[in-house]
């Protein structure tokens, strides 16, 4: 069943011992870019570096409500492109509680690294994500584990959906909230506490040109197959699993979903860490691309960009921003 309003509340009273909420903070250079005032949700200074975590620990800490007794505590079992792996190693660590991750083999190494670390059992042979979330649903079944999606999780929702009580309560009058939209998990529970808290606020969800299974799905009023390309948002590439429950959440609670290309990526990969200062992986600039771009022409501020990770190859980022000039 999906989430509700009620289930992102009773996420945050969850989350509340373990994590603290994130910063929201105006950007100057954005704001002129926009022509109106622009702020940056920093998920990317988050536990982890990404806003998977909050997805992770709410499903984590559901689940140990549910089995009170350790002893009777399932394996828990993953798919990730990355940054929800590590999240989810990361809580099952704290938790006492084991966790299999299937990701790509192409998934960053920093993430596959961080993963490691935290002492979950890792599978990362996988030629990309949709493989991946074959082989984790297979083990599953096969090893008799829990298999806790990404983003088709109403508890995974229901964590991430508490940004969106966050960017209220930081910015009351927020207009337009720009989201990066994947599997739709961020998005869809975005969606769900801005349409409770700010009504008035639209909620636009933003793809990389590479890989539009949103695009494609809402276009055609079905979840839809697509062919995913190379791209530096590699967080949010590949299908979306059939019959998930993003995909109807994303239906009524998204106004709108656009793409940016890799160039309008690399613009805003480059521009967040000349301006702000930022480390952020291609995933997390979309929304931030998206404003910069000028693919939101209807806009209108406060606008408030979602900068969802931070977890990137210091290679990749290099590659995508420029060489550091010699002095």
């Amino acid at each position: 069943m999906p989430p509700t309003v009620l289930d992102i509340f009773r996420a945050r009273r969850r989350l509340r011992p373990w994590l603290q909420p994130t910063p929201v903070r105006e950007s100057g250079w954005l704001s002129s870019r926009c022509d109106h005032r622009a702020l940056l949700k920093l998920e990317s200074l988050n536990l982890t570096s990404s806003f998977k975590i909050r997805g992770a620990f709410n499903a984590l800490l559901h689940l140990v409500e549910a089995h009170r007794v350790p002893t009777a505590r399932p394996m828990v079992v993953t798919a990730s492109a990355g940054n929800h792996g590590r999240a989810m190693a990361r809580a099952a660590a704290q938790l006492g509680l084991r966790v299999v991750v299937f990701t790509p083999a192409n998934a960053p190494l920093a993430k596959r690294a961080a993963i490691r670390r935290d002492g979950a059992e890792l599978h990362d042979e996988a030629p990309d994500y949709d493989a991946a979330e074959r082989l984790a649903h297979a083990f599953a079944r096969e090893a008799g584990g829990v298999f806790i999606s990404p983003y088709n999780h109403p508890d995974v929702i229901a964590g991430a959906g508490t940004v969106g009580l966050e960017i209220v309560e930081a910015c009351p009058d927020v207009a337009t909230v720009v989201v990066p939209l994947g599997g739709g998990g961020l998005a869809s529970g975005v969606g769900l506490a801005i349409r409770a808290a700010a009504p008035a606020a639209r909620v636009v969800g933003v793809e990389a040109e590479a890989s539009t299974p949103f695009t494609a799905s809402l276009a055609r009023g079905a979840i839809t197959t697509i062919e995913p390309k190379e791209t530096l948002a590699d967080g949010l590439a590949g299908n979306l699993e059939a019959g998930t429950i993003t995909f109807p959440l994303v239906q009524q609670v998204v106004d709108e979903v656009v793409t940016v290309s890799e160039d309008d990526l690399r613009a805003a990969m480059r521009a967040l860490a000349a301006e702000e200062h930022l480390m952020v992986e291609g995933s997390a600039a979309v929304a931030v691309a998206a404003l910069a771009s000028g693919s939101l022409a209807a806009a209108v501020g406060p606008a408030v960009a979602i900068v969802s990770g931070a977890n990137i190859d210091l290679a990749t980022l290099v590659a995508a921003v420029g060489a550091p000039v010699a002095h």
